[in-house]
């Protein structure tokens, strides 16, 4: 079921919309599915990440062999 609103968008954001409608569909008169549309995509993104970070982990590994792979690639990093 749809609902009516009115939001207030930052000009940024909006331009945004208008481009990526204009891009999709042709035209502007697509605003509100190509909103729904990244609304969707940024809420799923979400809870994909907070399934994951409380799903079960598959690694065991102890403070210590963390410690030393944390140094081993801060090491990597700086190089």
């Amino acid at each position: 079921m749809s609902r009516r609103t009115t939001i207030l968008l930052d000009e940024t954001v909006y331009r945004r919309l208008v481009q990526e409608s204009v891009r999709r569909y042709g035209s502007t008169k697509a605003l509100s599915k190509v909103a729904n549309e990244l609304l969707k995509k940024a809420i799923r993104g979400e809870a994909d990440i907070l399934n994951l970070t409380k799903s079960e982990k598959i690694a065991v590994t102890s403070t210590k062999e963390f410690e030393e792979f944390r140094r081993e690639l801060s090491r990597r990093l700086e190089s």
